[in-house]
């Protein structure tokens, strides 16, 4: 993944960004002091980092990722923060190298839509998880309900196509149909699998033009569109998008409501 060390520059924004979900998703995995935790799709280190504490000394995190610049990342910032309860693997969701029954809880926050396939990932997760263990997983809702994401796209897509997407494409909004990921936890053996909404709002203590370019490097995909643009389209584009980013600039920053869904399920005793 190519936007792998602007992951790593822009940490500190996105953990900001996402804390609301964080807190979510340590609050659907019920997650406490002594517990072993599972992060999927951990990224640079998140939300395994800021999870930590909630564990403590006597707990421990460990989060995967299947890119090594992501992992390494993650490595790094938990050196740099002190954090010993934190480790950090290269691996896949639908292959967990962890025996069965290791974990009280695994989360992935906007990871799943990306697994070739879930329902094995979420067979490995339940795998891994002790009787009664927790399973959280925050997934974007629609687009239209996402002014972070509709913003841009409503701008881009005027000049380059959006390719039409089959059902199950690997995408940000593949989960976003409420009850489609919730059947998947039900189909690959949890239980008491359920979702709520999650409504909250992406706050970024930056400027519009520092949102666009944090936005530039840390999408391959919005930056693929670009490039495919001529100069003056790209000035034109960049034009409209710092015009439409306009409308989310507060006196604190950027401020975007958002809609997530949280959907959760335990392993069977």
């Amino acid at each position: 993944m190519g936007s792998a060390p602007a992951w790593e520059k822009h940490r500190e924004i996105i953990r900001q960004m996402f804390a609301p979900i964080t807190q979510a998703l340590a609050e659907d995995g019920q997650i406490g002091s002594q517990q072993a935790v599972l992060d999927i799709a951990t990224g640079p280190g998140e939300p395994a980092l800021s999870l930590a504490a909630l564990v403590g000394p006597e707990g421990r995190i460990v989060g995967i990722d299947p890119v090594p610049e992501m992992v390494a990342g993650a490595r790094r910032e938990a050196e740099r923060l002190g954090i010993r309860n934190a480790q950090f693997e290269v691996a896949f969701a639908d292959r967990l190298p962890f025996p069965d029954d290791t974990f009280d809880a695994a989360i992935s926050r906007f990871g799943v839509m990306f697994f070739p396939s879930p329902v094995d990932a979420i067979r490995e997760m339940l795998r891994v998880l002790k009787p009664g263990g927790k399973l959280a997983l925050a997934v974007w809702h629609f687009a239209e309900r996402n002014s972070f994401h509709y913003s841009l796209a409503r701008v881009i897509d005027r000049y380059v196509e959006p390719p039409p997407l089959a059902p199950d494409a690997l995408d940000a909004f593949r989960f976003a149909s409420p009850g489609k990921l919730r059947e998947i936890l039900s189909q690959a053996g949890a239980v008491a699998a359920d979702e709520r909404l999650l409504r909250f709002t992406i706050q970024a203590s930056i400027s519009v033009e520092e949102f666009w370019t944090f936005r530039l490097e840390v999408s391959d995909k919005l930056r693929a569109k670009i490039a495919a643009l001529s100069k003056d389209q790209i000035t034109e584009v960049t034009r409209q998008m710092l015009e439409s980013l306009g409308e989310f600039s507060t006196a604190g920053g950027m401020s975007f409501e958002a809609e997530v869904l949280m959907v959760r399920g335990a392993k069977g005793h």
